[in-house]
C-alpha cells in the first residue's frame, strides 16, 4: 500500500541549488538540506510529511528522505519545519556567515528564552519622593518671595536699605552656617577670597546700577513683564534640582537677566542695586546653603522646604489673594499629588531587553584615551 505521505519524489537538480517536483513548484534551499547526502551517491529525494493548511511554496516537511539506485536511504528531520519538542540534526543557530537549512524569518523556539522585563527599574517609595519634590516646591516659592519683594520696591513700601540691611545679615548668618556644615574640606575656598568675590560683586554692581536702571527705557513695560515671566520660568525648568550647588549657569543667567528687567522699572539706582543684590542672595547663595544642609543635616531639609514655601504663599497673599490660592494648589499638586501618581504608575512600567537590543560595551575602556 502506498504511503498517503510520500507527495513528491525529486530528482536532485544538477546544480544542487533547486529540487523541482513534476509540476514544477520549486522547493528553495533544497541544496543546504540535502548537501550532507550528495557525496554518497544519492539520486533521489522523497520529501515525507503531511499537508499543511496555509503553507505556501518551498516549505519543507518534516522529513526528507535520500537514498539512491540500491534502496540504501537516509532520513533528515528538519528543524524549520518541525515541532518546537522535534530533534533537529542541523541545530539553527545566529549567525549570518553561513548558510543554514532554515527559511530566512525563521523563528527559533529559544528566541524568547533571553527576554528580560523591566531590568534596572528603581522601586520608589511614596515619602522619599515627596521629599525630594520638596525642592522644587521651595524654589517655586523662592521666585514668588523675589516677586513679592519687587513688587513691593516698586509701590514704595519697602525702602532699598531695609532690603540691603536685611540682606546683609541674612548672608552673614548664611555664610557662617554654611562654613559650620562644611568642616574641613579640601576644596573649599578660604574665607579672604569669599570676602574679595563679594566685594567685587558688591562694587560693580553698585557702580552700574545707574546704567542698568536705564537699560530698558526705550521697551516698554508689557514687554519686559513678558520678559521677565519667560526667564523666571526658564530659570525653573533649567534649574539643577539633581545638584543645585553650584546652581547652573543657564538657571542661573535667566534668573539674574530676569532680575535685570524688573529692577530697570524700579524708581531709582539704589533701589536696582538692592534688588540685584537680593537677586543674587535667593538665585545664587541660597541653592548651595539649602544643598549643604541637605546633605549635613538631612532631618531639617522638609521643615526649610515647608516654611519657605509658607512664606512664599504668605507674601504673595498680601498683594493678590486669588494668585497665593493658585500658588498654594500648585504647590500641593506638585508635593503630594504628582509623586502619588509616580509611585502608582510605575507599577504598570513594562520594559522588555533581549538579544535585539544594541550591544552595549561593558569593558572600561578610559585606559585607551590615555
Amino acid at each position: 500500500m502506498p504511503d498517503p505521505y510520500a507527495r513528491r519524489l525529486l530528482p536532485l537538480c544538477i546544480d544542487r541549488s533547486v529540487g523541482f517536483d513534476g509540476t514544477g513548484t520549486s522547493v528553495t534551499s533544497m541544496s543546504a538540506a540535502v548537501s550532507p547526502f550528495l557525496h554518497q551517491g544519492c539520486t533521489y529525494v522523497c520529501i515525507r510529511g503531511p499537508p499543511r493548511c496555509g503553507e505556501g511554496e518551498g516549505v519543507f516537511s518534516d522529513e526528507i528522505s535520500v537514498g539512491n539506485d540500491q534502496g540504501t536511504t537516509s532520513t533528515q528531520v528538519m528543524g524549520a519545519d518541525s515541532g518546537p519538542d522535534a530533534p533537529s540534526a542541523v541545530p539553527w543557530r545566529k549567525v549570518l556567515y553561513e548558510r543554514q537549512p532554515y527559511p530566512d524569518n525563521y523563528v527559533d523556539p529559544r528566541f524568547l528564552e533571553d527576554l528580560k522585563r523591566n531590568v534596572g527599574v528603581r522601586q520608589y517609595r511614596y515619602w522619599n519622593v515627596v521629599r525630594e519634590a520638596g525642592l522644587v516646591s521651595q524654589q517655586v516659592s523662592c521666585v514668588s518671595l523675589f516677586v513679592t519683594l519687587w513688587s513691593y520696591m516698586e509701590q514704595g513700601d519697602l525702602s532699598p536699605s531695609t532690603l540691603l540691611w536685611a540682606g546683609l545679615l541674612s548672608s552673614l548668618v548664611g555664610y557662617g552656617l554654611y562654613k559650620v556644615l562644611g568642616g574641613n574640606r579640601t576644596g573649599d575656598r578660604t574665607s579672604l577670597a569669599d570676602l574679595q568675590s563679594a566685594a567685587i560683586f558688591l562694587a560693580f554692581t553698585f557702580g552700574f546700577a545707574p546704567v542698568l536702571k536705564t537699560l530698558t527705557e526705550s521697551v516698554s513695560t508689557d514687554t519686559v513683564y513678558a520678559m521677565s515671566a519667560m526667564m523666571l520660568l526658564a530659570h525653573l525648568v533649567s534649574f539643577p534640582y539633581a545638584q543645585p550647588s553650584p546652581p547652573g549657569s543657564l538657571s542661573l543667567n535667566a534668573a539674574l537677566f530676569a532680575s535685570v528687567c524688573l529692577a530697570s522699572r524700579l524708581p531709582g539706582a539704589l533701589h536696582t542695586f538692592a534688588m540685584l543684590t537680593c537677586a543674587l542672595l535667593i538665585f545664587a547663595l541660597w541653592p548651595c546653603l539649602l544643598h549643604r544642609l541637605k546633605e549635613q543635616t538631612p532631618w531639617t531639609f522638609p521643615w526649610i522646604a515647608v516654611l519657605v514655601s509658607f512664606g512664599g504663599v504668605a507674601g504673595l497673599a498680601t498683594l493678590w489673594p486669588t494668585g497665593a490660592l493658585l500658588l498654594s494648589f500648585g504647590l500641593f499638586t506638585l508635593t503630594l499629588v504628582c509623586p502619588l501618581l509616580l509611585v502608582r504608575l510605575q507599577r504598570h512600567k513594562d520594559n522588555i531587553h533581549g538579544p535585539w537590543d544594541e550591544a552595549e560595551i561593558q569593558e572600561d575602556l578610559s585606559h585607551f584615551l590615555s
